[in-house]
């Protein structure tokens, strides 16, 4: 069983610049990364150590190194594409940063992995039918709500990526924006 506390991770980038709408170089790729107490947290192979690196491949990584860090790092956070973890919704603004940044090769597949976070619901449903899941130390409801709200948090960002010339792109935007609710595009 694991024993590290559930911290209340923020959703918000508080480490970038004031820059230019739709204008997603101008800041440090991937900037507060280090800032993020990882090895505090949890994903389904134990401590979250692990993440800052998967990141960092998936950002400057060549097609295939980015898409097999991308798997790894879907292993790890949104295990079976639905079951998250303590350390998912502290990676969420990073995946939405690196959605948005051309140079990366597989945006498509995060923004996939985007969907998935916010359409999971494996350990409310568990929950459902075991309310004592709710009494543990750890409590997986509340890591699958901040990870479901980091998603929402930055859905501001889906009109940016609906204007992509990327019809793989936009197909699985379009498919986020209606996980996030048709309300959600421009609130």
């Amino acid at each position: 069983m694991r024993s590290a506390p559930t911290p209340e991770p923020s959703t918000e980038r508080t480490d970038r610049r004031a820059q230019p709408p739709g204008v997603p170089g101008t800041t440090a790729l991937l900037a507060g990364l280090d800032g993020v107490p990882w090895s505090e947290i949890q994903d389904s192979s134990g401590s979250a150590a692990a993440i800052p690196r998967l990141l960092r491949k998936v950002a400057r990584g060549d097609a295939e190194t980015a898409r097999a860090a991308l798997g790894d790092l879907r292993r790890r956070i949104c295990q079976y594409g639905f079951v998250v973890e303590q350390a998912t919704a502290a990676t969420v603004p990073f995946l939405w940063e690196l959605a948005q940044r051309p140079q990366v090769s597989c945006r498509a597949q995060i923004i996939q992995l985007l969907k998935n976070i916010a359409d999971a619901r494996q350990w409310e449903t568990t929950a459902t039918a075991y309310p004592k899941l709710l009494n543990h130390r750890e409590n997986p409801v509340a890591w699958e709500r901040a990870a479901r709200q980091a998603v929402r948090a930055r859905r501001g960002e889906l009109e940016r990526l609906l204007t992509e010339d990327d019809s793989e792109i936009t197909r699985a935007t379009t498919e986020l924006a209606r996980t996030l609710g048709a309300g959600s595009l421009g609130d």
